[in-house]
């Protein structure tokens, strides 16, 4: 279930929006919280995009330049959050199974940033 914003927000819902998708694509694209500083000099557009470095997305959601890479460094992407909340190391010990992503077997994917 995604997150419920309020409808008359437009700019409000965008950037939750983001947010969630931010993780999700960022493992696709194999970018960790470790490794996203190593990303930031990339010329290839949806990468910009993810990362928060498009003026034009930036302007958009009203957010300040860097602000994907800033969501990545701090909670990681999809798979990070997974593991370090409910994954095999944690109490719960659940496996990724339907919440992997749709390349592994799962269910979970994330619109190309275009």
């Amino acid at each position: 279930m995604p997150p419920a914003v309020r409808s008359d927000d437009r700019q409000w819902s965008l950037i939750v929006k983001w947010a969630v998708l931010v993780p999700i694509a960022a493992e696709e694209m194999g970018i960790t919280s470790t490794n996203v500083s190593s990303y930031v000099g990339s010329q290839n557009p949806e990468v910009r995009r993810l990362l928060g470095l498009d003026p034009a997305i930036n302007q958009d959601l009203g957010l300040a330049s860097g602000w994907g890479v800033r969501i990545i460094e701090s909670v990681g992407n999809y798979g990070e959050i997974f593991d370090r909340n409910l994954g095999m190391s944690t109490e719960l010990r659940l496996e990724r199974g339907l919440n992997a992503l749709w390349n592994h077997g799962g269910l979970i994917y994330a619109p190309p940033f275009l």
